[in-house]
């Protein structure tokens, strides 16, 4: 009887933990961040449209560039571990309070880029899908793991990723970009580092 016990002890404990290891998956995904980005490439595809666009295209382009920003954050919380631990604002992050472990969220962040790359290429067109691997670059990789750490100017530089949901919107209702697209990438890309430094 004992060990039946002791079985459904651990079967129920392993049910509760559910919601909290879904709800740390969501957290590394930075989903505050995420909704801003992806409102940004709403707008952008209602400006290159000039109106609603296809509905199809509008909810595979949403799914994609959600996909994107929040790949790209968990692997910025994966990167930003060790220094996360350390302060107090970000102590509590899912990866130093112990509720997933690292090499989870770096798969994860992983599959969620790859995945925004085939919705995007199947569902949008591949200008789509290559903006969202550039973006999703981009933060990853240019801004978390080169830029951070090493200059100040992170955020100037780094301001560009917050820009990239501008192209991807665009992209995705003309299958193209110009002078129109690249302005306002280059207005969130400078109105970026003033807000976040304040």
């Amino acid at each position: 009887m004992s060990v039946i016990n002791n079985t459904r002890q651990k079967s129920s404990s392993q049910l509760n933990q559910w919601p909290q290891t879904i709800s740390a998956y969501i957290e590394v995904t930075k989903p505050k961040i995420l909704v801003m980005l992806t409102f940004t490439s709403l707008c952008a595809s209602f400006v290159a449209g000039r109106g609603v666009p296809s509905f199809s295209i509008l909810f595979a382009m949403l799914v994609s560039a959600s996909l994107s920003a929040g790949g790209s954050a968990a692997i910025n919380m994966w990167y930003d571990r060790d220094i996360d631990v350390m302060m107090e604002r970000t102590s509590k992050r899912p990866i130093p309070a112990g509720l997933i472990d690292p090499p989870s969220v770096f798969w994860f962040g992983i599959f969620l880029g790859i995945l925004s790359v085939v919705i995007a290429y199947i569902f949008v067109n591949p200008l789509t899908a290559w903006l969202n691997a550039v973006g999703y670059v981009y933060y990853a990789v240019v801004y978390t793991m080169w830029l951070k750490r090493r200059t100040p100017l992170n955020i100037v530089i780094g301001g560009g990723a917050g820009a990239f949901p501008i192209l991807i919107g665009w992209a995705s209702v003309t299958g193209s970009l110009n002078i129109t697209a690249l302005l306002m990438f280059l207005v969130v890309f400078l109105w970026t580092p003033p807000i976040l430094g304040h």
